[in-house]
């Protein structure tokens, strides 16, 4: 690992360990030639996630887009910052262990929606207004009908 305090590629490892739930590797080294200590991270290299969209076009998985929507969905609502990243991660973790490069945004939209339901119900029919393309108010109350026990979900 080359130094980024000196052009030297030679440094040791003084210490590692786990981080992020195991899912990377933190590493102290010290430089061999100039003796300062820097951190490296080590992550598996996994293929990317390529998410297929309504319209039948394909992207790249952005952890930051499902960040952005998770965010309007719960504004104004008592919900943390640390909260919604757990959200994301969970819902990663979740589609990694599908074993499926390819995913849908319906697939990604039910996993957000299932967290949401467990966190704030507001933020839950927000995310589903959107989600589930409401075209009117009896989607909205068919929803709310469903989020009470009184109806089928996931039709709206």
């Amino acid at each position: 690992m080359k130094c980024p305090f000196c052009p030297s590629p030679e440094s040791k490892v003084i210490d590692s360990r786990p981080t992020d739930e195991g899912s990377s590797i933190r590493r102290r080294r010290q430089c061999l030639r100039c003796r300062r200590r820097f951190t490296t991270y080590e992550t598996i290299d996994a293929p990317p996630m390529i998410v297929y969209k309504r319209g039948g076009s394909m992207q790249p998985y952005d952890r930051a887009k499902l960040m952005r929507s998770l965010v309007v969905a719960c504004d104004k609502r008592l919900i943390g910052m640390e909260q919604l990243e757990k959200i994301v991660s969970d819902i990663e973790h979740t589609l990694k262990s599908l074993d499926e490069l390819n995913l849908t945004t319906k697939k990604i939209g039910e996993l957000a929606l299932d967290s949401l339901r467990k966190v704030d119900e507001v933020a839950y029919i927000r995310f589903a207004s959107v989600h589930r393309q409401f075209t009117d108010i009896s989607s909205f109350l068919a929803e709310i009908d469903a989020l009470r026990g009184k109806g089928p979900a996931g039709e709206g």
